[in-house]
């Protein structure tokens, strides 16, 4: 029996941060950072069922083209990625009458639709990314067991190595998206390639400001960095945000299927940069909707 310090439950029934009861969420998850893209997402659904509001978690599901889905944002980061993706696991694999988890496992299916910052020429303000292997400077799968089972160690070693890596900075991990899903959602006009998921928006980016960066190099190294990864390739590092790796690597371990696909709103290599991307990210929601039903 799992004790009520290690998953606390809501007098009402629901899980402690979404404050969502099992039967209202759907199979099919898509995560959204922002909580007002929720909405965004949800007035594409023929009908809504429920809405649940906590904290930066805002939850809506209904269905879309007849099928049910829930929305739910996460917030910024992979320590709010921890959050959601346990007590989303919870939801569907463990009993919350007995406090026992589930004999029969019950897989999500989930898709992050978010923005990121473009690394390569080839990543244009605009560019569709689908995040095949997600290198996370975060740590945070690094706290689970099992964690070199789900990832790719090769790319890994590789990234270490390139990067002259900081023993200071923690160790990165490379976690997998999964690859059908990938193939499903991605279609032919995603661009596939390798995401780091960072710790922070300014320094863990390379970006200064007023503070200097332990290393000024880090975005030149990022850039030239390439790997082969199969059957995609030698693939680029294309992109960073700072959730895909959490996702992937806690879906993997958790028995879920799950991936990651951002709309490039600031090109690094280029020093661009779109605010108003609000006016132009439904393309990539309405994309990724029609795939997943």
């Amino acid at each position: 029996m799992i004790p009520a310090s290690e998953l606390p439950i809501n007098a009402d029934g629901s899980v402690f941060h979404l404050h969502l009861r099992p039967e209202q969420l759907a199979d099919r998850v898509i995560l959204v950072g922002d909580q007002g893209r929720v909405t965004t997402v949800a007035k594409h659904f023929d009908k809504i069922e429920c809405e649940v509001q906590s904290r930066e978690f805002h939850t809506i599901t209904g269905t879309y083209k007849g099928v049910r889905m829930s929305c739910v944002s996460t917030g910024i980061g992979c320590d709010n990625i921890d959050i959601v993706m346990n007590e989303l696991d919870a939801l569907v694999n463990v009993d919350f009458n007995t406090r026992e988890v589930r004999q029969d496992h019950k897989q999500l299916t989930i898709v992050r639709i978010g923005t990121c910052g473009g690394l390569q020429p080839f990543t244009p303000i605009g560019t569709f990314v689908a995040s095949v292997r997600s290198i996370g400077f975060d740590g945070l799968l690094n706290y689970y067991a099992g964690r070199n089972d789900v990832c790719d160690l090769a790319l890994e070693e590789a990234f270490k190595k390139h990067m002259q890596w900081s023993p200071l900075k923690g160790a990165p991990y490379v976690a997998c998206a999964d690859k059908e899903l990938i193939e499903r959602v991605a279609g032919d006009d995603m661009v596939r390639g390798i995401t780091i998921a960072c710790g922070g928006f300014y320094g863990p980016q390379g970006r200064q400001v007023r503070l200097r960066t332990q290393d000024p190099e880090q975005n030149v190294k990022v850039e030239a960095f390439r790997h082969e990864v199969e059957p995609y390739g030698m693939l680029a590092v294309c992109n960073y945000e700072m959730e895909s790796s959490a996702l992937a690597g806690l879906a993997a371990l958790l028995g879920h299927r799950a991936m990651t696909c951002c709309m490039v709103i600031a090109n690094r290599y280029n020093k661009e940069m779109n605010t108003e991307y609000k006016n132009t990210i439904d393309t990539l929601i309405t994309t990724v909707l029609d795939r997943l039903v």
